[in-house]
């Protein structure tokens, strides 16, 4: 019985480890390997609420550690995948932006924090959310970074990067978003999302009932098509599609 109700516990420190791996992942310019980890951190962050209910074993301190979890690894992490993605941005075009366009990427974990705050306090929250969830804003991060750098071979050379390109890319389509302000920008309006009073709805099932989930179920299948079909490059209009 004690080690049952350490299981969910340990998830969520999975979830966790991984954020801090996709942080050293991003400070050694592979944003290939920071998106694998957001992607099963948010694997482990549905698990660990799962194991939770289905265990019947829940605590003040499995719900602290959770949002501690969260802030690093759906807070910090995309923060610093931005960060990365601003400075890459400006030496494909040849030019170093000022940093203070680099330091806006922080503004991420900044929203995280307060969004993360409002979650718990929230009583609105219970059965949906207000304002788009720090996993849905991650994984939109975590793939345009993945699609625009995740590819590029990263060659030392002196004090700089040179980005080797891939002789054929398939995204091709959303290399316009390769500029520090279009960046910067993205970075602007996420933040304000996490904090808005927009409400969405959650992918927890209290039955599999068509009329109560229909929502839930159109959006799944609508997800899994666009995975099916354009792969990773979907993640972030299927990040949309669910806002």
């Amino acid at each position: 019985m004690q080690l049952k109700k350490h299981i969910p516990n340990s998830i969520t420190c999975g979830n966790l480890l991984c954020g801090c791996m996709g942080i050293v992942a991003s400070f050694d310019n592979r944003l290939d390997f920071a998106f694998y980890f957001v992607i099963l951190a948010a694997i482990l962050d549905f698990l660990d609420g799962f194991a939770a209910r289905l265990l019947k074993v829940s605590s003040a301190i499995g719900k602290d550690l959770d949002s501690l979890a969260d802030m690093v690894t759906f807070g910090v992490l995309p923060g610093f995948i931005m960060f990365r993605m601003i400075a890459f941005s400006s030496l494909v075009l040849g030019n170093e932006v000022s940093h203070l366009f680099k330091l806006v990427s922080f503004l991420i974990p900044l929203f995280s924090a307060l969004r993360l705050a409002k979650f718990n306090n929230d009583p609105r929250q219970t059965d949906s959310f207000i304002g788009v969830p720090t996993p849905a804003s991650t994984l939109f991060i975590s793939s345009l970074g993945y699609i625009l750098f995740g590819k590029f071979l990263p060659s030392a050379s002196g004090r700089s990067l040179e980005f080797i390109l891939p002789a054929t890319d398939p995204w091709k389509g959303l290399q316009f978003l390769n500029h520090p302000y279009y960046l910067c920008g993205i970075t602007v309006v996420m933040s304000l999302l996490l904090v808005s009073e927009i409400p969405l709805f959650a992918l927890k099932f209290k039955n599999f009932g068509w009329p109560d989930n229909k929502i839930r179920y159109l959006f799944l299948i609508i997800a899994t098509m666009l995975l099916i079909l354009f792969q990773v490059t979907a993640l972030p209009f299927i990040i949309l599609l669910y806002i």
